[in-house]
């Protein structure tokens, strides 16, 4: 309180303070039946009385009438409250201020919504006046956490381990590959900037450049739909360092959460356990997977090899052909039949992946269209290979392995939340369970195009060492150093180690991409230069702080968000402008046929 008028703050009074005179700024929380107030300041509460004799009847007249939200000074002294009206659940709960000057020093009009964290608002009016939500005590809450986080990760890379601070620019040029980008006009006619999805490039250079470790908390732009965890624009820790190899920058990122983690929460332990993309993908049908429970993908292929059963026989067929399940423990005692319904019809509508269900009844036996083809032995190593008890419900999928996986994966989650909203404890809220997936593969099949590749990360990621040779004549099959970092089933970091070689960079882009190296032609150039072997990571904050809160969205830990549609409701930006103002970027507006005719009437 040194750099201000007050004495103290609303929330550090405590009974040592009774008998001494304060001055309190605040919001007025709530006021009753003019007797007293509660003074809210960003610390806590304090409970104001108002007094009722004549000469402080303007204190009482002023205090009495201040609208609620109202921002006002109030000085008194600090007084025991009375024996049995003490607040347990407020720090200041034992002592109470008795007003004997106050002041209104900003009066609030009527507000669009009550500033309390139990009452539903929308989000859309919660964007639209988040100057008001701010008040609330989650978003306080949750944006200091965020502050202390940053500053022990400062504290832990510069401090500790000798990492530079460097800011990198945020006008860049277009990157190939990747998520969409910003475009920012340039005065330059046909020129165009863009926003970095991320400082990838400038990193890499500042490591050609000698730095040998570098830090950023970098702002980042991608011009994709938000949804629950992604924002147009967000924030990430960036790292990256030179001679080193994957297991160090693990050590690296496990030491700094271990050093930043909030000590309220629950304790995290090093190392993290680590498992392959193949692994995650065939327990887990996913490469970010929630480790916090099991129901884990079975194969059971060798189970019903040498069934009759049509479909499966013809899946097993194929090259990559699979039998695979998973066991949903209780799932007859908490499961509808319309839960079993929407959830086969996920599979087909998501993956078109047919499902068939297979029920475990209280004597043991099992109820399925697939028992009629299955013999008493089949049945008995189809239970034990589950390890099925009764009540249990298995999903059973035949097909391809990568969409088998995919399929039983989305159902796996979809399962458990089906199951906790029944009342099954399943995943534990306070538990942090994180998790490296490795061994990516380099290059994927495009989408659109699946003769011909992309980068399953981005183009400057180094094949996995064993796989090198394969670089050159068979691609597909090269595993990359890349390495996600993935908590609960969220990603909320990833990186690699780098290419640094000249030659083997422009084989990549020009030789497996079939992109115009050109455009990266500053940064091929640079790796001429003496590169070092590096690699880096980077964290995503937001969605690393929304977990450890258990925010909903990560829109709920970031100060000004955008919406859901990436538009910021409160200064309604994106806006128009005028064509004067377009004149000096050599720019013209070309608009849909409707807003023409909207703009005339």
């Amino acid at each position: 309180n040194s750099f201000v008028t007050r004495t103290n703050t609303c929330g550090e009074l405590r009974s040592a303070h009774v008998g001494q005179k304060v001055t309190l700024y605040g919001w007025v929380q709530y006021q009753r039946q003019g007797l007293f107030l509660v003074l809210r300041d960003f610390q806590g509460l304090t409970q104001i009385i108002i007094p009722q004799d004549e000469a402080h009847s303007h204190v009482k007249e002023l205090l009495s009438s201040a609208p609620v939200e109202s921002v006002v000074r109030v000085t008194g002294t600090v007084s025991p409250r009375p024996l049995g009206q003490q607040n347990p659940k407020m720090p200041t709960g034992d002592i109470e201020v008795k007003a004997e000057t106050a002041e209104i020093l900003n009066s609030c009009k009527k507000l669009p919504f009550e500033i309390k964290d139990f009452i539903k608002k929308s989000e859309a009016l919660r964007m639209q006046y988040r100057y008001l939500d701010l008040r609330s005590v989650r978003l306080q809450s949750n944006l200091r956490l965020r502050s202390r986080m940053v500053m022990r990760m400062r504290e832990y890379l510069c401090n500790l381990h000798g990492f530079v601070d460097v800011e990198t620019p945020t006008l860049f040029k277009r990157t190939p590959g990747g998520a969409k980008e910003f475009l920012v006009p340039s005065r330059e006619a046909g020129k165009f900037y863009s926003l970095p999805q991320s400082p990838q490039q400038f990193k890499q250079l500042l490591m050609v450049g000698g730095l040998d470790r570098y830090f950023q908390v970098a702002r980042c732009y991608r011009d994709e739909g938000s949804r629950p965890d992604r924002q147009p624009e967000f924030t990430q820790i960036d790292i990256e360092m030179s001679f080193v190899d994957q297991a160090g920058i693990q050590r690296l990122i496990e030491g700094l959460l271990q050093h930043s983690w909030p000590e309220e929460r629950a304790l995290i332990t090093t190392p993290f356990p680590s498992m392959t993309y193949e692994e995650a993908l065939a327990e887990y049908g996913t490469d970010k997977p929630d480790t916090r429970f099991g129901m884990k993908i079975m194969d059971i292929s060798d189970v019903l090899r040498g069934s009759d059963v049509h479909f499966v026989q013809n899946a097993l067929s194929y090259p990559h052909g699979s039998i695979r399940a998973i066991c949903i423990p209780q799932g007859m005692r908490y499961l509808t039949n319309k839960d079993l319904e929407s959830l086969k019809e996920s599979a087909k509508s998501q993956f078109n992946q047919e499902i068939v269900e297979i029920i475990c009844r209280p004597d043991g036996s099992l109820k399925s269209l697939l028992t009629k083809f299955l013999g008493e032995k089949e049945q008995s190593e189809l239970i034990q290979a589950l390890n099925m008890q009764e009540d249990d419900v298995v999903l059973l999928a035949a097909g391809e392995h990568k969409q088998v996986c995919s399929a039983l994966g989305t159902l796996r989650l979809l399962s458990a939340n089906l199951l906790e909203a029944a009342g099954l404890a399943l995943r534990d809220p306070t538990a942090f369970h994180f998790l490296w997936v490795v061994d990516f593969p380099l290059f994927i099949p495009k989408a659109e195009n699946p003769t011909e590749l992309e980068s399953a990360h981005h183009p400057f990621t180094a094949p996995h060492p064993s796989d090198a040779r394969l670089l050159y004549s068979d691609p597909t099959k090269v595993r990359s150093q890349h390495y996600d970092l993935v908590l609960n089933g969220n990603e909320v970091g990833g990186g690699s180690i780098r290419i640094h070689s000249a030659e083997q960079q422009r084989f990549v882009l020009e030789e497996v991409l079939k992109e115009d190296s050109k455009v990266l032609s500053h940064l091929i150039e640079a790796l001429e230069f003496g590169a070092p072997p590096h690699g880096g990571i980077a964290l995503g904050l937001d969605r690393l702080i929304s977990l450890i809160v258990d925010a909903p969205s990560i829109r709920d830990v970031i100060a000004f968000p955008k919406s859901f549609r990436g538009r910021d409701l409160m200064g309604n930006a994106p806006d128009y402008v005028t064509t004067e103002e377009l004149e000096p970027y050599h720019i013209q507006v070309s608009w849909p046929l409707e807003e023409k005719e909207a703009k005339k009437n």
